[in-house]
């Protein structure tokens, strides 16, 4: 049996080679990459594989009985690279697919389900056997900003007083692995989110606490919030992106109170405590 994952070297998939190589050989591994020199620490095969260039994807896929296709990061272009992979899968004769998607993907406002939902119906309808991960919010989402916030003395957002219930990269990189490990998980569509959800103002509690430095949250309108993202060196795109989610945010988009994770993991998700910790070091 050889397990293969898509984006292999980036921040999610590199740690699901990890969990992977802890349960199988890793003669049972294979990292699915845009650029094999960057895989080279990984301990695994590589294969080059562009979610872009259909024509070669499908000889990548060679041998593949279960594949894990994490989410392309090209927005606007992601549905169509997916039906790449999924079209590729097919013709190598993969068993199983097992897709990262995104929290509530059928009924949420994200403007970021939309391709997720389209990709869901395609791997859907494309014969394979699949399970779907639909992640919550990533906690490395808002705590990569703990440090530009103690800097300016606020944590800003607009996500107003918004559940937030997401769970450290980590957990949902432990759960990916131990899903497509298992085949009890087949055919499962899974919402996953972490345990206890907070408000920015929470998190900004937390900040303070650990900082030993009172850092409040304000929150700003949606443009306003986007423009100063762009100001301080984000892309537009990006900027503009993270200013809606947030709003997405103050109306429940990230909220999730079902424990799947957990129950997944067999194990409490990581407190966004611990991630604010780990952001700090």
């Amino acid at each position: 049996m050889k397990i293969a994952v898509t984006g292999a070297t980036g921040q999610l998939g590199s740690q699901v080679v990890e969990q992977l190589k802890s349960r199988l050989s890793n003669e049972n591994i294979v990292a699915l990459v845009r650029n094999t020199e960057k895989a080279a620490n990984l301990g695994v095969e590589t294969r080059e594989f562009d979610y872009s260039k259909p024509d070669h994807l499908s000889k990548a896929l060679t041998g593949i009985d279960r594949l894990l296709l994490i989410s392309g990061t090209e927005f606007g272009q992601r549905s169509a690279q997916h039906k790449n992979v999924i079209n590729a899968a097919k013709e190598a004769g993969v068993k199983w697919i097992v897709y990262t998607s995104v929290l509530h993907a059928d009924t949420s406002h994200l403007n970021l389900a939309a391709e997720h939902v389209e990709t869901e119906e395609i791997l859907t309808n494309s014969g394979i056997e699949f399970t779907i991960l639909r992640n919550g919010w990533y906690s490395e989402n808002y705590t990569a900003s703990v440090p530009g916030a103690i800097g300016g003395g606020a944590f800003l957002g607009s996500a107003e007083d918004g559940k937030i219930s997401s769970a450290a990269r980590a957990d949902y990189a432990e759960a990916a692995a131990i899903v497509i490990a298992d085949e009890s998980h087949k055919g499962k569509v899974y919402e996953l989110a972490g345990d206890d959800f907070y408000t920015l103002t929470d998190l900004a509690a937390i900040i303070s606490e650990q900082a030993g430095k009172n850092i409040p949250y304000n929150n700003l309108p949606e443009e306003e919030y986007a423009n100063i993202l762009k100001n301080i060196g984000l892309p537009e795109g990006l900027a503009i992106g993270l200013a809606s989610w947030d709003v997405s945010a103050s109306t429940g988009a990230l909220f999730d109170d079902s424990r799947t994770l957990s129950s997944i993991l067999g194990r409490p998700t990581t407190p966004i405590a611990e991630s604010v910790k780990v952001a700090l070091q």
